[in-house]
């Protein structure tokens, strides 16, 4: 494959030598602590003082990196396992399974951020669908106590086959409800003499009541137990705040600005703030503060929703099914309404083009598009037979996924890629190897996302479009970018492959990290669980080779490590569009800082 390629000169940072502290006489203790959404640039004195003060205490990582796709479960799986997602298989937040989910109504586009689809998930890839043994997995075999908080489906997919309640307590917003994770008879019955409700309230924005909730179960049940036990322990908590609040603000209905940016977002920082200030002080007060490490890290950066286009047909359509004399979306009141890009625009456009039928995986009924109707989700079966597609579209906000059941379908991946390559919502098109080299796109190998996982995997993967506003001072604060989903203008999402939603927040302190230390290299949610299973002296035999790596530059003793800087560029599309990759690397480890077409994503640099 001729791909171009050029790997910049060492930055100057010394080289490294794997040198680490001595092993500790005593065995500790690990929280790893998920802001949800959380972007580097909003961690400051007056948002989130809590995460502030430990940053500058301990280690700043200023060089951060979520994993593409940039959505929930995909850096879930990573965190969780320490793997990229060519390994895990975790593609999206909504994939394709190859099976009907009777919990996603017999759709096989499930959405994993639920207890019973990620059980259905291990029923039929082997007993864990990642493929990988996770961080808590391997603490609790190790005879540590482990627990996960927090958000459904990335809670449990910290140790995804511990569905009992029992060998890995798992608490998520879901509690209590059908299909969720069942809570242990002991923890039921604490819960009760603490009055705590055995079901946790509702989300809202900003969502302070339910991660309150979630916040007493482990400091006030969890975290007493384990510390009355005086056996180690790992746990992960992760805040649904910022990321619910910022999606579901409505500060600017109809406009950029301010978008992600106004008060209630601010109010979501301050609650996920809030949750780990209280993690701290129970760890204080039950004396556990100097032998428990704290990473905290947030999935995915984030941007504000832009859904116009002037070449999608599905826009037309919505537009001619709507009001005609409605006024232009910068100056409509809000909600906004049907004339902007619908859910689903992908998978319309691609039906429109290709002159076939398209049908909504979740309802099976056909969508009539061009009378204004859009899938239910955003997701598309292509194809004259709903039970045998041609093509298969996932949506995952700021991005979408493409699979083609046919094993002979390069020829309808390279019309696709020249269909999607002229819309002016798309910015860069990742295909995969076994399609052979495809003009207009890298391949997914380049992006990590083609290993030994167990799902299957996308025959394409599509970036969408970019762009910060005009006058703004730092580009990843004000990014906008082309979603596939519901919520609308002026709301926020993430998924794209921009600087603003692959630069999430990543720092830690504790007794095995190096005290008041700025680390310029660069750091991924892939190099938290080796990191930790190092500083916790348990090891994780991998099935891929698709890895993090350990940052023995942020440990006692360790040196800097060497930086270099590549990119790559696909041959042009027949329109002329290359895609684009931005990286860095570490050893054999890299870390993925932007991609897409030349002007249309925020963040990246085409030489």
């Amino acid at each position: 494959m001729r791909i171009s390629y050029l790997l910049a000169a060492v930055m100057t940072v010394a080289s490294a030598l794997p040198a680490l502290a001595a092993i500790q006489p005593a065995q500790h203790n690990v929280l790893i602590f998920v802001a949800d959404g959380l972007r580097a640039n909003s961690v400051n004195p007056k948002n989130a003082p809590t995460m502030w003060a430990l940053k500058k205490s301990g280690v700043s990582f200023v060089n951060h990196h979520s994993i593409y796709p940039t959505v929930t479960t995909v850096n879930a799986s990573a965190i969780a396992t320490g793997h990229y997602i060519g390994d895990t298989g975790n593609f999206g937040n909504q994939l394709y399974t190859g099976f009907a989910s009777p919990d996603a109504g017999g759709a096989m586009t499930p959405f994993l951020e639920s207890d019973a689809v990620l059980g259905q998930m291990n029923d039929h890839f082997g007993g864990n669908y990642l493929n990988e043994e996770s961080l808590l997995a391997a603490a609790r075999k190790a005879g540590f106590q482990t627990a996960a908080f927090g958000k459904t489906g990335a809670a449990a997919i910290q140790d995804v086959t511990a569905r009992d309640g029992t060998e890995t307590i798992v608490i998520d917003d879901s509690i209590g409800t059908p299909g969720s994770i069942p809570v242990s008879p002991e923890i039921e019955a604490a819960m009760r003499r603490a009055g705590i409700p055995p079901t946790a309230p509702k989300s809202a924005a900003p969502n302070s009541t339910q991660e309150k909730y979630l916040l007493d179960v482990a400091t006030k049940i969890v975290l007493p137990r384990f510390r009355r036990t005086g056996k180690p322990f790992a746990i992960v908590f992760w805040s649904r705040d910022p990321d619910g609040t910022q999606h579901s603000q409505k500060d600017s209905l109809g406009k950029l600005s301010v978008g992600i940016n106004g008060d209630t977002s601010k109010a979501g920082i301050k609650d996920a703030d809030d949750r780990l200030a209280g993690l701290l002080g129970a760890l204080k007060s039950l004396g556990l503060d100097k032998t428990t490490d704290i990473f905290v890290t947030a999935d995915h950066g984030f941007s504000t929703i832009e859904k116009r286009s002037q070449t999608s047909a599905a826009a037309r359509y919505e537009t001619a099914a709507g009001d005609e004399d409605a006024a232009d979306p910068q100056d409509a009141p809000p909600p906004i309404r049907r004339y902007d890009l619908p859910q689903g625009f992908l998978a319309i456009d691609l039906a429109d083009a290709l002159k076939l039928p398209l049908f909504d995986p979740n309802t099976k009924k056909q969508v009539d598009f061009a009378n204004g109707e859009h899938p239910s989700y955003g997701n598309g079966y292509i194809g004259n037979d709903p039970a045998s597609p041609n093509v298969i579209v996932a949506a995952n906000g700021g991005s979408d996924e493409i699979w083609l059941p046919d094993p002979g379908a390069s020829d309808i991946a390279r019309r696709i890629v020249t269909i999607l390559a002229a819309e002016d919502y798309v910015s860069g098109i990742f295909s995969n190897d076994d399609l052979g080299e495809i003009p207009g796109t890298l391949p997914l190998s380049a992006v990590n996302l083609k290993g030994a996982a167990r799902t299957p995997v996308p025959a394409l993967v599509v970036n969408f479009r970019s762009f910060a506003i005009a006058g703004c001072m730092a580009a990843v604060m004000c990014a906008v970018e082309i979603a596939d989903t519901s919520l609308a203008t002026g709301q926020g999402m993430h998924g794209s492959f921009s600087r603003a939603d692959t630069m999430n927040f990543m720092a830690a302190a504790g007794p095995d990290f190096k005290a008041r230390f700025t680390d310029p290299a660069p750091v991924g949610n892939a190099d938290i669980a080796p990191t930790l299973a190092r500083i916790l002296h348990i090891s994780i035999t991998p099935k891929g080779r698709l890895t993090g790596r350990v940052l023995t530059e942020a440990l006692p003793g360790g040196r800097p490590v060497s930086v270099t800087r590549g990119w790559l560029a696909s041959k042009p599309a027949p329109g002329g569009q290359r895609t684009v990759l931005n990286f860095q690397q570490v050893g054999s480890t890299r870390y993925f800082d932007a991609a897409g077409y030349s002007g249309r994503t925020v963040g990246l640099l085409v030489h």
